[in-house]
C-alpha cells in the first residue's frame, strides 16, 4: 500500500499531516493530572531507573546549560538542575500547557527556580539559535512527534559543538518470547489500567499503539546519524522495552 506523504500515524491511525499535533495535545491534556501515578503503575515504577540511566549518560556537569525537550513533568529536569548547579541553566520545554504547568508547578516546589526556565515548545521548530546548549535531551517525547526527523536535524542544531544529544524512548524488545507477553501487556492490561486510573482508555490504547510505530533501535540510530550526529550508539534497557540513544555532535 502506497503511503501518503500528506499523512502520518496517530497509533495505528493515519491522520492528516496537521493533525496529529493537535491529537496528541488531546491525549497530554486528558492524562496530565494522573500522569506521575500512571508511570508508576504502568512500569513497576521502573521509568526512574530508565530515566536514571538516560542522566548518567547525558554527563552533565555544573555549569551546563540544557534543552530537555517532552519534559513532561520534569523528572529528567529535576535531576539536571542539580547537576548543573547555579551556574547552569535547564530550559524545560513540552508541546502541551497542561503538562508543562504541571511540571512548572513540580519544580519551583523542590526548590528549582533559580536556574529552571519554562518554554512552550514544538520539538520540530526550536525556537533557540544554534550552538545553544551543551545537551539535548527528550524522553518518551520522539515517538508522539509528527516528522522525527526534523525534530533530531533541530536537537542537532542547537547543540553546542562537543555537546550530546539523549533519546529516551519505548522500543522493541529483543526477545521474542518476552515481545509476545509485553504485547498482551500493552493492549490489553495497559489499556483497562488507562480505564480505571486514568478514566481514559483510549489514550493508553494510543499509547501502545504509538510504541509499536515509533521506529527501532537501529533505525533510530541511523536517523539520528542522518540528522548529523555522530558516534552514535544505543543502550538497551528491560530487554529492549526501553533504549537511550546518544549522539555528539563533533
Amino acid at each position: 500500500m502506497a503511503i501518503d506523504p500528506n499523512s502520518t500515524h496517530f497509533g495505528f491511525e493515519q491522520v492528516p499531516l496537521g493533525e496529529k499535533a493537535n491529537r496528541v495535545r488531546a491525549v497530554f491534556d486528558s492524562v496530565a493530572d494522573r500522569y506521575d501515578l500512571m508511570n508508576d503503575l504502568m512500569s513497576l515504577g521502573v521509568h526512574r531507573l530508565w530515566k536514571r540511566m538516560a542522566v548518567d549518560l547525558a554527563g552533565i556537569r555544573a555549569g551546563h546549560c540544557i534543552l530537555d525537550l517532552a519534559s513532561g513533568t520534569g523528572d529528567l529536569a529535576d535531576r539536571f538542575a542539580g547537576l548543573a548547579g547555579p551556574a547552569g541553566r535547564v530550559v524545560m520545554t513540552d508541546i502541551n500547557s497542561a503538562m508543562l504547568q504541571n511540571g512548572r508547578d513540580r519544580m519551583l516546589n523542590a526548590g528549582h527556580a533559580g536556574n529552571i526556565e519554562f518554554v512552550l515548545v514544538n520539538a520540530e521548530t526550536i525556537p533557540f539559535a544554534d550552538n545553544s546548549f551543551d545537551s539535548v535531551t527528550i524522553a518518551f517525547g520522539l515517538r508522539n512527534v509528527t516528522d522525527k526527523q526534523s525534530a533530531l536535524v533541530e536537537m542537532h542544531r542547537v547543540l553546542r559543538p562537543g555537546g550530546r544529544a539523549l533519546v529516551l524512548e519505548f522500543s522493541h524488545p529483543t526477545d521474542k518470547t518476552f515481545s509476545k507477553i509485553y504485547d498482551l501487556y500493552s493492549f490489553k492490561l495497559l489499556p483497562l489500567i488507562g480505564k480505571v486510573i486514568a478514566k481514559d482508555e483510549a489514550s493508553y490504547r494510543y499509547l501502545a499503539e504509538s510504541i509499536r510505530m515509533h521506529p527501532d533501535q537501529e533505525t533510530l540510530r541511523g536517523m539520528m546519524e542522518q540528522a548529523g550526529f555522530e558516534r552514535c550508539d544505543y543502550h538497551n534497557l528491560s530487554l529492549g522495552i526501553v533504549a537511550v540513544h546518544r549522539g555528539f555532535k563533533l
